[in-house]
């Protein structure tokens, strides 16, 4: 039987934590050792909301929503960033991938908007979705001031909420320690 819950993660069992992250390793175990799933990577993932798809116990799929900070247009704007999208290895392209961004792309209506850095892998999965290439600049708000992200370009995408967004303007995440975006 397949189930999926939506929980913060003070509410998530230790056991479906070390699950995600354990699954969040094993699909991203084929890149090389700078792109794959780490430390970091998994702090990211941390303090939000998890969407886990179980299927007969065993988690087969995982996404997180946690708030980030954008500036864009001269405002600080409220932003659900998705962060720690994954399915079991041998269960993608089944659609589970979609049930769980389904799940966080209903927390829209309580952020400005949602945002993301897709993988090549999982672009197709959330233009799907309806969500947009941001085309303009991107730029981090780091200890040193704005530092250009350029690098990023092309891989962020957005699910405009209620912010009004120009998609070729400049959008700045806050800081965090590892990647970015």
């Amino acid at each position: 039987m397949v189930t999926l819950s939506v929980r913060h993660t003070a509410d998530v069992p230790p056991a479906d934590l070390d699950a995600a992250q354990a699954l969040l390793q094993a699909a991203f175990a084929h890149l090389p050792p700078d792109e794959a799933f780490g430390p970091d990577d998994w702090e990211h993932a941390l303090g939000g909301m998890h969407a886990l798809l179980h299927d007969s116990g065993l988690l087969v799929a995982h996404a997180a929503l946690v708030m980030r900070r954008m500036v864009h247009g001269g405002r600080a704007l409220r932003c659900g960033y998705v962060e720690a999208v994954a399915v079991a290895p041998g269960r993608q392209r089944q659609g589970l991938g979609g049930r769980v961004m389904a799940a966080l792309e209903a927390m829209a209506p309580a952020y400005d908007l949602l945002a993301l850095g897709a993988t090549d892998e999982g672009l197709g999965l959330y233009l799907s979705h309806g969500w947009l290439p941001w085309r303009g600049r991107l730029s981090a708000l780091t200890p040193a001031g704005v530092v250009p992200t350029r690098d990023e370009e092309g891989y962020v995408l957005v699910l405009p909420g209620a912010a009004s967004l120009d998609l070729d303007g400049e959008l700045t995440c806050d800081w965090r320690d590892g990647d970015v975006w």
